[in-house]
């Protein structure tokens, strides 16, 4: 009997202190993340920052358990889309850059007698640095296989409503609806050298056109914080990201209470876990905030079960 499986994509993060350098060298020789024509200059750039990096790298991880929360979480949302979705359609999971790789879901699925793979890369908003870089790694390698499955891929889901009534539930876990008028809210969404937008890259259009989505969610529901924002976190390197920065908004805001909801990662990891949880606290505390609170990620919220049923059911 044929099946069907639905494959869920994602960068990865350490499993272990040992990895921080293969997550590194991995994501600095991806060609979406260091566009440079020739792979050996890439795989020399690569290998500078990893050296520059690792130790560092290395240090954050160790602030947050000694590995990246990404793996465990995501296990437990395949485990909960997969009692949803019954024993007919397998639910797997490739991360990018570090174990599980794609390799090792192609070959779980390689005698199961699949007709079809669906696969959901897990970043609301598209971007070629993300998105595109976790559909070519999987397809390519998929088809180096010889397996001979139908694969269905879907870009982005930011305008998904059970995916965004997951984001309210996370925001609304972190201050109360009587409170909720004292707060400013700050998406905080990962940087993105302006470079990589000039080139036609679709992930700032998105961003802004999913807070505006949210905002009128939000309005709709009766949360009316304060003040919304937009601002950017994860710069590496001396060329022009996208503005404004996290550490500047939180310069600019006047209101010393706010809310950080982490709006381009549907799981917690570093990004969330350490810099927005403990660097930039301390940038706050720093500025005299006499509030400073994280959300949550998704992870594997009830609504993102949902949300994740309802893409795969428009796929089919």
């Amino acid at each position: 009997m044929k099946r069907e499986a639905i494959v869920l994509l994602n960068m990865g993060g350490p499993n272990n202190l040992e990895e921080v350098e293969v997550f590194l060298t991995n994501m600095f020789n991806d060609k979406n993340i260091i566009t440079v024509k020739s792979s050996l200059l890439r795989r020399f750039i690569a290998t500078m920052i990893t050296f520059s990096r690792s130790e560092k790298s290395q240090e954050i991880y160790r602030q947050i358990g000694g590995k990246s929360p990404i793996v465990e979480l995501t296990k437990k949302l395949v485990a909960k889309l997969q009692s949803r979705v019954g024993e007919s359609v397998i639910v797997d999971f490739a991360m990018r850059y570090t174990p599980p790789f794609a390799s090792e879901a192609i070959q779980r699925l390689s005698d199961k007698n699949i007709e079809k793979i669906y696969l959901i890369p897990l970043y609301p908003q598209y971007s070629t640095t993300t998105t595109k870089s976790s559909l070519e790694d999987f397809e390519e390698q998929y088809h180096s296989s010889g397996s001979d499955a139908i694969l269905v891929e879907i870009k982005h889901f930011f305008n998904n409503k059970s995916y965004n009534m997951a984001i309210l539930e996370r925001i609304k876990e972190r201050v109360s609806l009587e409170e909720i008028s004292e707060f400013d809210l700050i998406f905080s969404a990962h940087g993105l050298p302006v470079k990589v937008i000039e080139k036609g890259d679709a992930y700032e259009r998105q961003i802004r056109k999913h807070i505006s989505i949210l905002e009128q969610m939000m309005q709709d529901e009766g949360i009316r914080f304060k003040n919304i924002h937009l601002a950017y976190q994860s710069k590496v390197g001396p060329m022009e990201w996208l503005k404004p920065s996290l550490e500047d908004k939180l310069k600019e805001i006047r209101n010393k209470k706010v809310v950080i909801f982490p709006l381009a990662f549907t799981i917690d990891n570093s990004e969330t876990d350490y810099e927005l949880e403990i660097e930039y606290r301390e940038v706050a505390h720093t500025l005299g905030y006499e509030e400073y609170r994280v959300c949550r990620c998704p992870n594997d919220s009830d609504y993102f079960v949902e949300a994740l049923l309802e893409l795969y059911a428009k796929m089919r």
